[in-house]
């Protein structure tokens, strides 16, 4: 009975050690983009079992996002110093409403962002587009999810202030939008007004959606991958709670969410948005994934931004 027990207790042992080890190895893949990577590890749901299995225990493939794209438009490439070196386009309206800021999501660059740029540009917004450290003609290659990313978006509303905008609105996808969120909470910081898409409600939450779309029970992995994407990182990953945040934010705010989206759960959308201080308006688009609302839903996004921007978001309310 005793050899039985001490070779359970060994068994847990090396069982707890093994998954400590891959959960390290695997949260460094996912916060480090890759130089050398050319092709990004699919979605959970395009893997076969074999990938799946590939990707639960070694991490996924992150190439280092390229801007493939410029403006079409007369811009400005700013750099600007926060915690990393950020690269910026700018691109000024012709009698200018105010200036938009863009930020987007995870594993993406600002070059993504041209379309929902040309879009403000057309309702008479100048547009700051965003490089987060680690994307595009930024610094580095790692990336927090959000975390210190936040510090990055206080730096681009803080260079837009200083150049005298009346009104400035942040725009945020995914990562974007949880950066957004925790920059007002931890900075004070107070734009016109915020339109975010699909932010998820804490680390853990969205940590523990990867590994179901994985096939793959969250309990105690999810924690284990969080716990050593906090510490080699040099932040608590359990701390990062944009439904929490949502409580310091009282600013208007448009919310935009697709139903179908893996994710990001309705009912952390739901939190975030009943948490949420000002004026508010949630949307919600119900064929769309975790992906870009505009090429699916232009028609419609295009009319609820515009609608916001005029009646809840506006200066005047």
């Amino acid at each position: 009975m005793k050899k039985l027990i001490k070779r359970s207790l060994w068994t847990l042992a090396i069982l707890f050690i093994l998954m400590n080890v891959v959960s390290a190895f695997h949260a460094y893949k996912f916060t480090r983009f890759s130089k050398t990577a050319t092709v990004k590890t699919k979605v959970p749901a395009q893997l076969s079992f074999g990938k799946k299995l590939s990707a639960l225990f070694f991490g996924v493939d992150n190439p280092r996002p390229v801007n493939k794209q410029v403006p079409a438009h007369p811009y400005q490439t700013i750099k600007l110093k926060s915690n990393k070196e950020i690269e910026c386009w700018l691109i000024t309206a012709d009698s200018s409403k105010g200036t938009v800021i863009l930020f987007h999501g995870f594993s993406a660059c600002k070059g993504m962002m041209l379309d929902k740029a040309e879009e403000f540009l057309k309702l008479g917004y100048s547009t700051l587009l965003v490089d987060f450290m680690g994307s595009g003609g930024s610094e580095g290659l790692q990336t927090t999810i959000g975390y210190k990313e936040a510090e990055e978006v206080k730096t681009c509303y803080d260079y837009i202030q200083s150049t005298g905008a009346q009104r400035i609105i942040l725009f945020g996808t995914s990562m974007g939008a949880v950066a957004t969120i925790k920059a007002i909470n931890d900075y004070q910081i107070k734009p016109s007004c915020i339109i975010i898409e699909c932010p998820y409600g804490t680390m853990y939450k969205t940590t523990c959606s990867r590994f179901r779309q994985l096939h793959v029970p969250a309990v105690p992995l999810a924690a284990f991958l969080d716990f050593w994407g906090g510490v080699e990182n040099g932040f608590n990953a359990f701390s990062l709670c944009p439904e929490e945040y949502a409580k310091n934010v009282r600013c208007p705010a448009l919310l935009l969410y697709g139903a179908l989206d893996d994710n990001v759960s309705r009912s952390e959308i739901d939190i975030i948005c009943n948490n949420l201080q000002g004026p508010k308006q949630l949307s919600i688009y119900p064929l769309a994934g975790h992906n870009d609302y505009l090429k699916m839903y232009k028609k419609e996004w295009v009319a609820d931004v515009n609608n916001f921007l005029l009646t809840i978001g506006s200066p005047n309310q």
